[in-house]
């Protein structure tokens, strides 16, 4: 049963990932955005993962998801009115500039990992979780922050059209 509920959220996530990146409305796009956030926790949930499932609820389908769509309302774009900025070229610096900069940041990730906790300590769920993002894992949540306050700066530029 376990595995067949596994299968079961797992298409869903796929599904409402790809529909996440191909709706033109950014408004449904985040929705399905949630659907995949309680796909992902319920697969959390089946791996015994709870405290994980929890937050994945409360953080992403919640408090990331109000950020979104906060961003979304405020530039109140239709999409018709996206901006047609993008050539053929600068798309394509776009995505060589991204390949050297995941390329770079993995082999700075892999180059870097702290030594893990003593194995005689019980730390628990938390607490391990923890240890692993505070560091193993420090740059890419750091780099996840960053992003996102990046992504809020440009909304807010692109909202006051006099710029």
């Amino acid at each position: 049963m376990i595995s067949f509920l596994f299968y079961v959220f797992s298409a869903l996530a796929l599904a409402s990932a790809v529909m996440v990146v191909t709706r033109k409305n950014p408004v449904s796009s985040a929705l399905f955005l949630v659907m995949t956030f309680f796909c992902l926790a319920g697969i959390y949930v089946l791996m015994d993962a709870f405290f994980l499932a929890v937050v994945q609820v409360a953080v992403y389908a919640g408090a990331i998801m109000v950020l979104f769509l906060f961003v979304i309302m405020m530039l109140n774009l239709s999409p018709d009115e996206l901006p047609a900025f993008m050539n053929r070229r600068i798309k394509w610096a776009a995505a060589a500039l991204a390949i050297v900069l995941t390329g770079s940041l993995l082999f700075l990730d892999l180059s870097r990992r702290l030594p893990a906790s003593p194995a005689g300590e019980l730390k628990g769920e938390v607490g391990a979780l923890g240890d692993l993002i505070f560091g193993k894992f420090l740059l890419p949540f750091e780099l996840t922050a960053v992003l996102l306050l990046m992504a809020i700066v440009a909304a807010v530029i692109m909202a006051r059209r006099e710029i």
